[in-house]
């Protein structure tokens, strides 16, 4: 993974974990749209670098079922990526304003020279 997928990528994970903590690793794949194997990869790294704490179900009926809880590290680190991404948002954001002004400008040229050719 690229070093700006993989920051995206926890992003969206440490978000999606501090809202939803129960989600089962397949769950947060759905809701991603990761693979399994992505999601179990990036969580592994999450718990090794002290970002996230697994803990289990003691009381449900599923032993099998983990929390996945935001450490305050894991909360600092949130914080870090959520202002990183919303930077590449936006610049993502004006560069595509950009085009978009680009092609609406290509467009309205075009149609004047149509007009143009038809008046003649």
């Amino acid at each position: 993974m690229s070093k700006r997928i993989d920051d995206d990528v926890r992003f969206r994970l440490l978000r999606l974990l501090e809202e939803h903590p129960d989600k089962s690793q397949r769950e947060l794949s759905d809701a991603l749209g990761l693979s399994l194997g992505a999601i179990n990869y990036v969580l592994k790294a999450l718990v090794e670098k002290g970002e996230v704490k697994i803990n289990n179900f003691r009381a449900s009926d599923n032993k099998l079922r983990y929390a996945y809880i935001l450490t305050p590290s894991g909360i600092d680190a949130k914080a870090r990526l959520t202002a990183g991404f919303l930077k590449r948002k936006y610049a993502e954001y004006e560069a595509l304003k950009a085009e978009i002004a680009a092609l609406e400008e290509t467009m309205s040229g075009e149609d004047a020279q149509s007009r143009a050719k038809g008046a003649r």
